[in-house]
């Protein structure tokens, strides 16, 4: 890397971690590190929900699968902003007025203390493989462009990125995400410019290779529920970005720190808003890269893996300055959600596991357990980066990973939020259910080699399946119940 990108990349990915680690120089209570106090103008927040949906996962992932095949990933994309306007309008007054921090109290409300720690556990879960994805994806660009080792960049961006955000908290981490995406935007569009610069013929020239090889595709509309079509990635999108933005703690929490129902709502509104346009760039990015190199044969080494393509054209193709604003955009993107991942896991440990076993701890006693559980989460966080060494295409993974993990809660929670009259004995069966079905879709592969049966369903629809069978199976309990009563 030239001396000049080099400190380009310096001075974002430092100056971010000290912007976020300045919000923990004084004392803090834990109300403090867990809502910002409550007083983070709505324009901040929106600004970090923004950033949390464009990850790394989105900047290399998105342009991967846009690079390998075509802008079927996108689809994901379209149920964002529906899911948004719901938040808006039902799930932010609803967590501002619940009482608790926590997302998951509710459960116990309705369902008992089993169902709140169910909730907990499976979204621990969820954030650690999902810090694990970003954080691999961290690493890859600084692999292409210094050939450093991809463990000891996980490793040492992972440390920094815990600094900050167990330091300064919920604050630091809004604060900075929003900085952080707004870097990503921008870096973002300048590539996006630059590639098509790059095309001999210009513009066109990059948009007629794409069309002629159907790279705007947004994938097969049959009815396959064992292929990534149109419909699975549409459907996948819609439970998971409901899942995000109802039952999420890192949403939910950021939901508590805007100082009004006003602000909190204009939040979740431009948060996802703003996902959509952005995406658009990164699948042009991805698309655009094939054509790129469709009229540059030769030029992409033999066997170079799809998640490293947009790092290695940055690299070799981006004028020097802007080689350090892109890889620092990427590393600012993953921070961000990685960091909000950390805090709202140290948050959920606190609330749901700690005061269980110390309910009347100090506040200071308090402060440390979330900052000792943030710490514990991100190490998790980079044991899982490691694992992703052995996959060839992260978005793809970390899809897998999210569905599976995601435990169906969110078919608890539209029991409970829907059917006043669902309790405990009627979620219990359904989640029994739910549970065993997320096993039987994730041995898939092995059944197959074992028994010779054939693929039933695509992995991502994990989510899908476990959420209906949780909601149904206890609707229909207490559709029985209320007739014999």
């Amino acid at each position: 890397m030239n001396l000049i990108d080099l400190i380009v990349f310096l001075i974002f990915t430092v100056g971010t971690i000290l912007f976020g680690y300045m919000f923990g120089r004084k004392k803090q209570s834990s109300d403090e590190f867990t809502r910002g106090g409550g007083k983070v103008p709505g324009w901040v927040v929106g600004l970090s929900i923004f950033a949390s949906f464009c990850s790394s996962i989105s900047f290399l992932g998105y342009c991967s699968s846009a690079f390998m095949g075509n802008w079927n990933a996108f689809v994901f994309t379209l149920s964002i902003l529906p899911a948004g306007l719901l938040a808006m309008w039902y799930f932010v007054p609803f967590y501002r007025s619940l009482g608790s921090i926590s997302a998951y109290s509710y459960f116990e409300q309705r369902f008992g203390r089993w169902a709140r720690l169910y909730a907990s556990t499976f979204y621990l879960f969820t954030q650690v493989c999902r810090s694990g994805a970003i954080l691999f994806l961290l690493a890859v660009p600084m692999n292409v462009l210094m050939g450093w080792n991809i463990p000891i960049v996980v490793t040492v961006t992972g440390l920094g990125i815990i600094l900050y955000s167990q330091k300064g908290g919920l604050k630091s981490v809004i604060w900075t995400e929003a900085l952080q995406g707004a870097i990503l935007i921008g870096g973002a569009v300048i590539c996006l410019v630059v590639l098509l610069m790059g095309m001999p013929e210009g513009p066109s020239q990059a948009i007629e290779i794409c069309r002629e090889h159907n790279k705007f595709s947004l994938g097969s509309f049959d009815g396959s529920l064992v292929e990534s079509t149109f419909w699975v990635c549409l459907i996948y999108g819609m439970f998971t970005n409901l899942n995000n933005f109802a039952i999420d703690q890192s949403y939910t929490q950021r939901y508590c720190a805007a100082p009004s129902l006003r602000e909190a709502r204009k939040s979740a509104f431009w948060g996802s808003l703003l996902t959509i346009p952005v995406n658009i760039v990164l699948f042009l990015i991805g698309s655009f890269l094939f054509a790129f190199y469709y009229v540059h044969p030769g030029a992409l080494p033999d066997g170079i893996k799809s998640d490293f393509v947009f790092p290695y054209f940055i690299i070799n193709e981006m004028p020097v300055g802007l080689i350090g604003l892109l890889i620092a955009s990427i590393f600012c993107a993953g921070m961000s959600t990685v960091a909000t991942s950390v805090t709202s896991s140290g948050t959920i440990v606190l609330t749901d596991f700690y005061s269980r076993i110390d309910p009347d701890a100090s506040d200071d006693r308090k402060v440390v357990v979330l900052r000792l559980a943030s710490v514990a989460v991100g190490i998790l966080g980079i044991g899982v980066a490691l694992c992703f060494l052995l996959v060839d295409n992260a978005l793809d993974a970390w899809w897998a990973l999210s569905s599976v993990c995601s435990g169906g809660v969110l078919g608890m929670f539209l029991l409970a939020y829907l059917c006043p009259k669902a309790g405990k004995s009627h979620v219990v069966p359904g989640v029994i259910i739910g549970v065993a079905s997320l096993i039987l879709i994730a041995m898939q592969t092995k059944l197959t080699e074992w028994m010779d049966i054939p693929r039933f369903v695509h992995i991502n629809l994990s989510i899908v399946i476990s959420t209906l069978i949780i909601f149904f199976v206890g609707f229909i309990l207490v559709s029985v119940s209320g007739k014999r009563r």
